[in-house]
C-alpha cells in the first residue's frame, strides 16, 4: 500500500543510495499548512548548495505529518554545512507551526488506516491492552536511503527495531 503510494511521490530519477532524512511532526497538518510547508521545502531544495555546487535534492511533507528530505549524492556530496541548512529549514517550520519535528521518543503507527502517535514509554501498555499488536505497521523513521524508504518505511512492529525493546504478545 505505502510503497505504491510512495512511488508516485518520490522522484524516480534519484538513486537507491540517495540519502534520506525523515522528520516526524508532533501533529498532522491541515491542507493549508501542508501547502505552505511544501512551498517552503521546494524553495529550500531548489536552491540547496554544497560548497557552492547545486545539490540534487527533494523535500516534501508526506501524509501531512512527515518531512522527507532526499539528497542524491551521485554528482555532489552533501557536506555537514549543507545538512545543517536543511535542519535549519525544519527548525524554522517548527517555530512557524508550533510543532516538534525532533522528538525521537514519539512513534507513529498505522492503526485502522490512520496515523496514530504513541510515546515510546507507552508502547508496551498499548501492546498489553491490544490497541496495537505485532502486525501493527510502524513508521520506521530511522532509515537513511531512498531504497530503504521505498521498501521499509512502514513495517510491522515485529519486523522493526522496536520489536527488540518490547515484549510482543504470544500468538
Amino acid at each position: 500500500m505505502l510503497s505504491s503510494e510512495l512511488s508516485t511521490l518520490i522522484p524516480a530519477d534519484f538513486s537507491d543510495n540517495a540519502r534520506v532524512w525523515i522528520y516526524q511532526g508532533s501533529r498532522a497538518f491541515i491542507e493549508k499548512e501542508a501547502n505552505e510547508i511544501n512551498e517552503q521545502l521546494h524553495q529550500f531544495y531548489s536552491q540547496w548548495l554544497s560548497h557552492g555546487a547545486p545539490v540534487k535534492g527533494w523535500a516534501k511533507l508526506l501524509f501531512r505529518q512527515f518531512i522527507v528530505v532526499i539528497a542524491d549524492e551521485e554528482d555532489v556530496t552533501v557536506s555537514g554545512c549543507s545538512t545543517d541548512t536543511s535542519v535549519k529549514v525544519v527548525k524554522s517550520l517548527e517555530r512557524q507551526y508550533s510543532v516538534n519535528f525532533f522528538d525521537r521518543l514519539m512513534l507513529t503507527f498505522l492503526v485502522k488506516d490512520k496515523a496514530e502517535m504513541l510515546p515510546l514509554n507507552q508502547v508496551q501498555y498499548a501492546l498489553d491492552k491490544g490497541y496495537i499488536n505485532a502486525e501493527t505497521p510502524l513508521f520506521n523513521n530511522t532509515l537513511t536511503s531512498k531504497k530503504e524508504l521505498m521498501e521499509s518505511w512502514l513495517v510491522p512492529l515485529k519486523e522493526s527495531w522496536l520489536a527488540r525493546q518490547v515484549t510482543l504478545p504470544q500468538e
